[in-house]
């Protein structure tokens, strides 16, 4: 293009400057016409930054705020805290303290909690002297 404005000469250059605001000129002509604004013109819409109206960013700002309220309204803590009962607190410190005399081969200062469903030493001396007075008298029935 460089060498094409070279070559010409002043007069076709003033003639071009002429023609090129004829164009403008009709070009601005057509968008009033049109009823285009001044700012949304040619290559200005393409060009231009998006902004956003204080009316909009005032309800996005609204509605982000609903939402962390609703989700903070809701949470855990605003149920309310959870307690455990005396028992279940010395139940498990008792355990604690078990475990803890176990590692360090020590006593237990607290005698630990008891498992459901295991016996004491004598109660199963009981039940075994029983099941084998149970046993024997079976196999003396099944000899006859």
């Amino acid at each position: 293009m460089n060498t094409l404005i070279n070559n010409l000469t002043p007069q076709q250059l003033r003639q071009a400057a002429n023609l090129k605001e004829k164009i403008a000129t009709h070009q601005k002509e057509l968008d009033r016409l049109f009823g285009v604004p001044a700012k949304a013109q040619r290559g200005a819409a393409a060009k231009g930054k998006r902004t956003m109206s204080a009316a909009a960013r005032a309800k996005i700002s609204a509605a982000a705020k609903a939402r962390w309220a609703k989700i903070k309204g809701t949470s855990a803590a605003a149920k309310g805290k959870r307690t455990m009962s005396a028992a279940a607190r010395a139940k498990i410190s008792a355990a604690a303290k078990a475990r803890w005399a176990k590692i360090k081969g020590t006593k237990s200062p607290v005698e630990p909690v008891k498992p459901k469903g295991t016996m004491s030493a004598a109660t199963r001396a009981k039940l075994s002297a029983k099941m084998k007075a149970v046993w024997t008298a079976r196999k003396a029935a099944q000899k006859k």
